[in-house]
């Protein structure tokens, strides 16, 4: 294959690098700063498209923050490829506070008690809904009988609160990135079209000094 990598990635390589790329988060921030201003599309969509993207990195649909930022950026008339970029905001460092954060609000929101010191068993809660999702899978071709409680306490305790309690923070987050970063993209574009207007003029002239030139030497041999 042509896109084949020639030394293949480990499972644990592939991992790490998920949580912590190759040259760093900065880098990686970096990257994704210069592809956004790059987009091709006006600075106020492109601007739309990120916060879209960070709005849905407070949701927990963790595996369709993608999808989900696309819908949000077509809802508010952003761009898309602004919006799955705008999705790094969630990453390994700041998922744990926006989880955190976004769960003690949904408890509070709900009535609901939110123990801080229980906060460390929130992957043991995710690992118990799915293995309830399997179970009551392979149910369905088996005798087994479903199992609910691993999933009904995910949905208490974890996802219906973390989905409330980050719709707020969301909000804020995403309307705070949109009005800083559209006139950044905005004075980027400008500045780029500058740039590339002038790097055509001078283009344009070198060519016409070379067309009078050539014009002068034909006279010269006439």
């Amino acid at each position: 294959m042509v896109f084949k990598r020639r030394n293949p990635r480990s499972y644990l390589r592939i991992l790490a690098e998920a949580l912590w790329p190759r040259g760093g988060w900065t880098r990686a921030f970096h990257y994704v700063k210069h592809r956004v201003r790059r987009l091709p599309d006006r600075a106020d969509r492109i601007a739309r498209g990120v916060g879209a993207g960070v709005f849905i990195s407070f949701t927990p649909l963790f595996g369709l923050h993608f999808i989900g930022a696309a819908l949000v950026a077509k809802a508010v008339r952003g761009n898309i490829l602004a919006a799955l970029l705008g999705t790094f905001f969630g990453n390994p460092l700041t998922f744990p506070i926006i989880a955190f954060t976004s769960m003690k609000l949904g408890h509070l929101i709900l009535g609901t008690d939110f123990d801080e010191t229980q906060h460390a068993t929130l992957f043991g809660k995710f690992a118990d809904a799915g293995k309830d999702l399997k179970h009551n899978f392979i149910a369905i071709f088996t005798p087994e009988t479903t199992r609910w409680h691993g999933l009904y306490n995910f949905w208490n305790e974890v996802f219906l609160p973390y989905l409330v309690g980050g719709l707020l923070p969301g909000i804020v987050a995403g309307v705070a990135c949109y009005y800083l970063s559209e006139p950044l993209i905005a004075a980027y574009q400008k500045h780029r079209r500058k740039r590339l207007k002038d790097r055509f003029e001078k283009l344009k002239a070198k060519l016409h000094a070379r067309v009078e030139e050539r014009h002068e030497k034909a006279e010269r041999e006439s």
